[in-house]
């Protein structure tokens, strides 16, 4: 639905990328449709595509991790949101670090969170994951990155 899109991109979201490791490979992709839903419990929700590689990875392992994307980062937002195709390596050359479950994330985001699955809700083109926050880290960045109408911004924390 067109009217959709176009009201939805005058809502301003922050950038955030949703990681997945399944058999010793690393993968993600740029989402903006993270949003927090309970403290407690800790639960966030995040929908992801059906046909890609991450959503693939995280129905099957039912695990995932998200980074909270800064400022300083528009280029791996770019680069997980298909500037490097989802069967190449978003993840080359990237600082990895690993939270609870051994989830990986990236380094240098405002914040990152490791989730398991406690539901999944399939739609036609897409399924909405809640996830269990099973760790959450804040870092010491101050300028998040985010997008409205089709544009990358910064915001001052």
């Amino acid at each position: 639905m067109e009217e959709l899109r176009e009201v939805m991109r005058h809502w301003v979201t922050g950038v955030s990328i949703v990681t997945a490791e399944l058999d010793g490979k690393l993968h993600g992709m740029t989402v903006g449709s993270l949003v927090s839903v309970s403290i407690d419990p800790p639960r966030i929700i995040v929908t992801l595509a059906n046909q890609t590689r991450t959503h693939t990875m995280v129905a099957q392992t039912g695990l995932f991790g998200v980074t909270l994307l800064s400022a300083e980062q528009q280029s791996i937002a770019d680069r997980f949101a298909g500037v490097i195709p989802d069967e190449g390596d978003r993840m080359g050359g990237l600082s990895v670090i690993r939270l609870a479950q051994n989830i990986p994330v990236i380094a240098g985001g405002l914040g990152t969170l490791a989730c398991r699955v406690v539901h999944q809700y399939p739609m036609p083109n897409s399924t909405l994951f809640v996830g269990e926050v099973l760790e959450a880290r804040k870092e010491e960045k101050s300028t998040a990155l985010i997008y409205g109408n089709r544009n990358y911004h910064q915001l001052e924390l």
